[in-house]
């Protein structure tokens, strides 16, 4: 019987809230304190100060903070489920309008990105004149606003209706991407680049800022190689921009990209490329006129009578990621077969310099 004043190690106990169910042990137990504990809680008024922080503890759930983007996120996303308007993306564009400093803009715009992903109606509620003011962040100077603003263009480029007023954004978008060397600018750019169909009235910028897209493609930034890489091969197939990508000068080391030690992604993305361009130089169009390439231009890298594409293509066959497999065998396929050869009477020829044997 433990004494009068005393509570036992299996006393109960029990509150004005209902009976907890657990003994001193079992709360102990709960804070892993059981060890060298129990000897020290002897009194009453300890035990009972020991249970109310551990009621408090199994009771209490941590106070929310209306202030916390996560929070803000997730009371939006609950008020449009239940089919109403949080007003958070609104309240973010109008903020947008007022004076701020660097880092208050870019924190604006990145809350701005988020909301446009996570509230799909009121981010089709939106303007193009928000449109506007978010591509009016691209003329800032500090590069972090830049990219904030660059990435909630993509997030609006995910609805339709605003990519018409997303592209007339695209000269700016190649001048800050041929003109700043960063790599998180390169990246988000290219990034927006990809995500909407280029205009062909941007085509003679493109020609300008080529050279700046093969040094990105020639980085060591791999995820900014990869969008670069993405975006070359749809260039690749515009008639108008094919020579001006084959002629344009890139490093002797190349043919790096195409190692089989390089990431499977890149890997995949500058065999595309590759494609693309086997594709285009062998079509009529391009083989009606004689074109001339400078002793150091990708057209020589890749299909020079002294280039080592074949030995990189024929190694990756063997690659462990299937879809680089595949992919090569398709530029093998391209560079031995011309894809227009149905419209041909010849009978498919090799290329001079490209397996021979």
């Amino acid at each position: 019987m433990p004494l009068p004043g005393r509570l036992g190690p299996t006393s109960r106990l029990r509150g004005g809230a209902g009976d907890m169910g657990m003994s001193i042990t079992e709360c102990l137990g709960h804070l892993d304190l059981r060890k060298g504990v129990v000897g020290l809680v002897t009194g009453a008024g300890a035990v009972y100060l020991l249970y109310k922080a551990i009621r408090a503890g199994i009771k209490c759930q941590p106070p929310i903070c209306t202030a916390s983007p996560t929070c803000i996120a997730r009371l939006a996303i609950e008020r449009e489920r239940r089919g109403r308007d949080s007003g958070e993306l609104r309240r973010l564009l109008n903020s947008l309008e007022c004076k701020h400093d660097e880092y208050a803009k870019s924190m604006i715009l990145h809350s701005i990105t988020r909301c446009v992903y996570l509230l799909e109606a009121e981010a089709s509620a939106c303007t193009p004149d928000d449109v506007r003011l978010v591509g009016s962040m691209l003329d800032d100077q500090d590069n972090s606003v830049k990219i904030q603003a660059l990435n909630t263009l993509k997030a609006f480029s995910g609805i339709r209706k605003f990519r018409l007023k997303i592209q007339e954004h695209s000269i700016k978008v190649l001048e800050l991407i041929s003109t700043i060397w960063d790599l998180d600018v390169h990246m988000a750019g290219l990034r927006l680049l990809n995500s909407i169909p280029l205009p062909d009235y941007v085509h003679p910028q493109l020609r300008r800022v080529m050279p700046a897209l093969m040094e990105i493609l020639q980085s060591d930034y791999i995820l900014a190689q990869v969008q670069a890489a993405r975006l070359l091969s749809q260039l690749a197939q515009k008639n108008d921009l094919l020579y001006d990508i084959l002629n344009c000068k890139v490093h002797s080391n190349f043919l790096n990209l195409f190692q089989a030690s390089q990431p499977g992604g890149l890997l995949f993305e500058a065999l595309v490329f590759a494609e693309r361009l086997s594709e285009g130089r062998n079509s009529p169009h391009y083989q009606a006129v004689k074109w001339h390439y400078n002793e150091q231009s990708l057209h020589e890298a890749l299909f020079g009578d002294e280039s080592r594409l074949a030995d990189r293509l024929l190694s990756l066959v063997i690659h462990p990621e299937e879809e680089v497999q595949i992919q090569a065998c398709k530029v093998i396929v391209s560079l031995q077969c011309p894809p227009d050869l149905g419209a041909r009477s010849s009978s498919c020829k090799p290329s001079s310099s490209y397996f021979n044997n």
